[in-house]
């Protein structure tokens, strides 16, 4: 007698898959009105967020900051989706939600819920603490000298050997009044626009007798780029502390 070889197929799976495909293209047109209401309600609460950013990106631009990539990458996004959502709308109310043609309502139904993830996310992502930067200013100011300096020279080499050769962390300039020091400093100072040197920053601060060190504090962090949004809301010690924090990593 020959053998009997006997297999046995299970159908339960298949058909479970098949019947969750169903329901959720189902699900796509029988909550068609439902998500598109939904839809149109994000879609305006992003564009109220949008609008929002728009006017600190502008405000920010008018103090010479400049937007940050990830704020332009969004807003980008933004008007992407701004142009399809409208559209989809007004192509299923022109067809209704009752209309006959099952695979359109199905197509329409999916683009909405993708559209809807599309908006929800992007209104996560539109929560910007900063929407700008402030622009990195040259390292040295060029400042003006007068048409003709002598006898300043040799002194301007010791002092440009200090600081660029000898493990000098503080050079004083004394004298009386009018020999030259203001001069010098200003010289020292255009000397790093055109010599090679390892200095990240060189600030030029007066210090007065009037002394203000809010005044100060700002000038030095706009110099090394810490000016921006959250800047002027941080108390007279989180500045110092911002400045620090930055100076102590960079050579000035």
């Amino acid at each position: 007698m020959g053998n009997v070889c006997s297999a046995q197929f299970s159908c339960d799976g298949t058909i479970s898959r098949c019947l969750d495909c169903i329901v959720s293209k189902a699900g796509y047109i029988c909550h068609l009105k439902d998500n598109l209401y939904a839809l149109r309600t994000d879609f305006q609460k992003l564009i109220e967020a949008r609008n929002d950013v728009q006017i600190r990106v502008i405000v920010a631009e008018q103090r010479q900051m400049r937007r940050l990539q990830q704020v332009q990458g969004w807003l980008s996004r933004v008007q992407d989706v701004e142009k399809e959502v409208p559209r989809l709308s007004r192509k299923i109310n022109l067809g209704g939600f009752c209309s006959g043609n099952c695979v359109e309502r199905y197509k329409d139904g999916k683009r909405v819920v993708e559209l809807l993830k599309n908006v929800q996310s992007l209104r996560k992502e539109g929560d910007f603490k900063d929407v700008a930067q402030t622009v990195p200013e040259n390292p040295v100011d060029e400042r003006p000298l007068p048409p003709t300096v002598v006898g300043l020279q040799s002194t301007l080499d010791r002092v440009w050997r200090c600081l660029t050769e000898e493990p000098v962390g503080i050079v004083g300039l004394y004298g009386m009044g009018g020999v030259g020091k203001t001069t010098l400093l200003t010289q020292i100072n255009n000397s790093f626009l055109h010599t090679p040197n390892n200095f990240d920053f060189v600030i030029w601060e007066v210090v007065s007798r009037d002394l203000q060190l809010g005044k100060i504090q700002e000038s030095i962090a706009k110099k090394i780029g810490l000016c921006n949004e959250s800047w002027d809301s941080k108390s007279f010690d989180e500045k110092a502390q911002e400045i620090f924090k930055t100076m102590r990593n960079t050579k000035f």
